[in-house]
């Protein structure tokens, strides 16, 4: 049988490099390197609303995140494209999993403190809790792994725990995931801060550089971007500035860092600068007319075909679900 991935992002606007090469483009090198996987990719909104969205603002990012899906090359004749509320099992699941997941786990989970300092004013139940909705996620469709970044690695091993528990007090019912970790993930960081991973919640949109920014957005932020002291362009753990945009230059240019920095010899941080900026908008312009040729009503019927096949599976598993606890 095909092994089945599933995984997703929150439509939650700005769309920048680290979420595209920390997942996305995860996805689209293990389509390729995997040619029989049965891929499901979900715009996880319902996860969006652990923090105030306005709604006309949310109905957008929804839209515009699932076209991004389509136009950066996740075909919908190959994979399973869908919005996450357009299958109401998901959040039936999450509830009978909350049922039987211990409050110690979820007090684990470091994503919950890092996003309660972040929104002092909206801590929330759903907050709390979203992991369980990210196991039902995962575990109605009978994942064998979930590609996902390194932060959201101990959210997949709760869903393993989960499964394992309502296994052991039900009987054998879900599969317990296994987890793909893109290493790049984990290294691309901020423009402004190597310190910290590139981030739309950062404080200054210099952090950034966003699938939707202009060519002239693009050059500033690669202007301003830090550098370490010294001019020489080399990769190395006491140089994370400059080996932070060797990363990137490297990703979009699917060029190794070792041929860039021979490239680069004798040359200085503007002119490594220049020709980043250069490769960062040739990256991106194909995906912005794309994103432009989309129509909305192509787009809504491959979300309905990805919605009803989704469907078809999430369906079967709550009716096996269902029997065991006794509805």
């Amino acid at each position: 049988m095909k092994k089945r991935i599933f995984s997703g992002i929150q439509p939650t606007g700005i769309i920048h490099l680290g979420n595209y090469f920390g997942a996305i483009y995860n996805w689209i090198q293990l389509l390729k390197k995997e040619k029989d996987l049965d891929a499901f990719f979900s715009i996880v909104d319902y996860h969006a609303l652990t923090v105030f969205q306005e709604p006309e603002i949310l109905a957008n990012n929804i839209r515009q995140l699932a076209k991004l899906y389509v136009t950066v090359g996740l075909d919908p004749e190959r994979v399973t494209l869908f919005r996450q509320s357009d299958v109401p099992e998901h959040t039936e699941l999450a509830w009978i999993l909350s049922c039987s997941t211990p409050m110690a786990e979820l007090e684990r989970m470091t994503q919950y403190k890092d996003k309660s300092a972040q929104h002092k004013n909206n801590i929330n139940a759903g907050l709390f809790t979203y992991p369980v909705l990210m196991a039902a996620d995962i575990l109605l469709y009978d994942t064998d792994f979930v590609p996902v970044g390194e932060d959201q690695k101990q959210h997949v091993e709760l869903a393993r725990v989960i499964a394992k528990k309502f296994n052991n007090i039900y009987g054998e019912t879900f599969k317990e995931p296994g987890v793909y970790i893109n290493p790049v993930s984990a290294r691309l960081r901020g423009l402004d801060n190597p310190e910290k991973k590139m981030s739309k919640s950062a404080k200054s949109e210099y952090n950034y550089i966003a699938l939707t920014d202009a060519p002239e957005v693009i050059e500033k932020k690669i202007k301003k971007a830090v550098t370490d002291s010294g001019t020489e362009i080399k990769f190395g753990e006491a140089r994370p500035a400059i080996s932070n945009l060797l990363t990137i230059y490297s990703l979009v240019d699917e060029k190794p860092i070792k041929e860039i920095e021979k490239d680069f010899v004798g040359k200085g941080y503007g002119d490594f600068k220049k020709s980043l900026a250069d490769k960062l908008i040739n990256f991106v312009t194909p995906i912005q007319e794309r994103l432009k040729a989309l129509e909305d009503d192509e787009l809504e019927s491959i979300l309905k075909v990805g919605a009803k096949r989704a469907q078809e599976i999430a369906s079967k598993k709550i009716k096996t679900v269902r029997t065991k606890i006794g509805l």
